[in-house]
């Protein structure tokens, strides 16, 4: 009877073992192999009904755990893990084949007519023919049954080993040892039960696992990156919905910003400078995409996706009109800050107007108020920015929890340009950035560049996921270039993967994400319209 300290025994030596592991030491993963090499035989072994074909999967199943050693959470639950990976490489084999084990089993006649004349290992020490007779036995046998069967031969006949590797109780393997014995063609019992015992894998198994192995350690071997789904991070939408409302958010976000920066200006000067930056981004943009769509056009349209060049050339919209956008902003402002402080002394004695919305709550915590929101104010550039633990200003907001505005600085931001760990608006920098344009160690959005990123136009260091993307280590997208590209490598990782995981949700929440962007730019465009309005109404003659 296997006891409970037995069992925590084994769980603190794979623990153990995989810390030497990782910390390079190869001879600590040639116990592991050793350890579990019989279990994972066995599993594609039933699987397949081939010992070549199972052996080839076995040493996949290790060689990748070797590269992915780091990303195991719970060291005590390697041999969990590593049937984990066994099973998908099974069912990956079965799936590419097209057939169930059962079917790829040869007759006795075209195993003796094709026999190899070379002779397998000592170890191996097993005919194609006698290879033939025992699949013929056992493939009759149902998988639960015959896993624990095969198991239990090649582990010297002990039920004891069986569960334990099986994570079944003893009285469970026997019984399902003596239903699958019964069905077991009797003539052939007593074969099968010697060949399973002479088929299990030794020495030299370890031997090539170990020389297969890249000389990078286990931790520099898994530190190779992957991304998620093709070209999932690239759609900001799913389906027909996401593709018509998509470019219908967009252009309702930058027609609200359009028309708020309109409605602050007070005199026609200003309001033709305006239109100049926004006219001369647009046009610089379609310049742009003019000069980039044709090539583009010609490498999807040549493989069948011209729906994910749509995505790109959208994304690309977008993107190419933030920054246009920002360069103009930025080279303008010094000129723009005398415009106004000769507006405010000329104009308003030098004392600040009220803005469109003001409000501060009368609550405040280390001199700061709890909130303070200040919307639609024409000289807000040149004011100190917004500062509260939840800021809302027009040009620029400082929060400890929050921030919203042009420039919006705080744990969680929202903005023109929003920094912080968590910050989301056009031009984004944090930790995870989520954004049109996107820096940070986590990014998404349509350009994305961080450690690990998401979006239609990616570029990580780790990986990177999404239409056009570019990894050192591991990138899955329509257009991919990494270490490991678009393969079952980069597919294991990421569905391991935390920030995969998320990027996933976040796509399917595409048309949500831009609402999130659209919705508040749109009412405080109304809000500074209204103030507008309210404005002229004062300064016109009452008719």
């Amino acid at each position: 009877m296997i006891t409970t300290s037995m069992i925590s025994t084994a769980a603190q030596n794979d623990s153990d073992l995989v810390g030497e592991t990782l910390s390079g030491n190869r001879d600590a993963f040639s116990q592991i192999v050793t350890r579990y090499q019989s279990l994972i035989c066995s599993l594609t072994y039933s699987a397949t009904g081939s010992l070549g074909q199972s052996e080839d999967l076995a040493q996949e199943t290790f060689i990748t755990a070797w590269k992915h050693l780091r990303h195991l959470r719970e060291r005590d639950k390697l041999r969990a893990w590593l049937c984990g990976i066994a099973r998908n490489r099974i069912n990956n084999f079965l799936r590419r084949e097209g057939r169930e084990p059962v079917r790829k089993a040869e007759s006795l006649d075209e195993v003796s007519e094709a026999h190899s004349p070379e002779p397998l290992p000592t170890e191996h020490a097993i005919s194609r023919e006698e290879e033939a007779i025992l699949w013929r036995a056992l493939e009759r046998v149902p998988e639960n049954y015959r896993e624990p069967l095969v198991l239990f031969y090649r582990e010297h006949k002990s039920i004891e080993a069986v569960a334990a590797q099986l994570d079944l109780t003893e009285d469970n393997v026997k019984q399902r040892l003596s239903r699958g014995r019964k069905l077991l063609q009797e003539q052939v019992q007593s074969f099968v039960e010697g060949a399973l015992e002479r088929t299990n894998p030794g020495k030299a198994f370890t031997l090539d696992i170990m020389t297969a192995l890249p000389a990078a350690s286990a931790s520099k071997a898994a530190a190779i990156g992957a991304a998620m789904a093709k070209g999932g991070a690239a759609k900001t939408g799913a389906g027909l919905l996401g593709t018509v409302l998509s470019p219908v958010l967009a252009l309702l976000g930058f027609y609200s910003s359009y028309r708020m920066s309109i409605d602050e200006a007070h005199t026609e000067e200003e309001r033709w400078h305006i239109k100049r930056i926004f006219l001369q981004s647009l046009v610089i943009t379609l310049a742009i995409l003019t000069v980039v769509a044709v090539p583009l056009y010609w490498i999807f349209h040549g493989r069948n996706e011209t729906n994910v060049f749509g995505d790109l050339m959208l994304n690309a919209a977008v993107d190419i009109y933030l920054l246009t956008l920002a360069v103009y902003v930025i080279a303008t402002l010094g000129r723009r800050h005398r415009h106004l402080a000769d507006s405010l002394a000329k104009e308003c004695g030098g004392n600040f107007p009220p803005a469109a919305y003001e409000y501060r709550s009368r609550w405040s915590l280390f001199g700061l108020p709890l909130i303070h929101v200040r919307i639609g104010d024409r000289f807000d550039v040149i004011r100190p920015p917004v500062k509260a633990w939840i800021a809302i200003g027009s040009s620029h907001a400082v929060g400890v929890i929050f921030a919203s505005g042009g420039i919006a600085i705080a744990p969680f931001s929202f903005g023109g340009i929003a920094i912080g760990l968590v910050p989301f608006g056009a031009l984004t920098l944090g930790a995870f950035s989520l954004g049109a344009i996107s820096l940070g160690i986590w990014s998404f959005g349509g350009m994305a560049m961080g450690m690990q990123t998401a979006g239609a136009v990616g570029i990580g260091w780790e990986s990177a996921q999404g239409g056009l993307v570019m990894a050192h280590s591991f990138a899955i997208g329509d257009i991919a270039h990494a270490i490991q590209a678009n393969n079952d490598y980069a597919t294991q990782f990421f569905r391991h993967d935390l920030f995969s995981r998320i990027a996933k949700v976040l796509n399917r929440l595409g048309i949500l994400m831009m609402l999130a962007w659209v919705m508040p730019l749109y009412v405080q465009s109304r809000i500074i319209t209204r103030a507008r309005n309210r404005r002229e109404k004062t300064i016109s003659p009452i008719s």
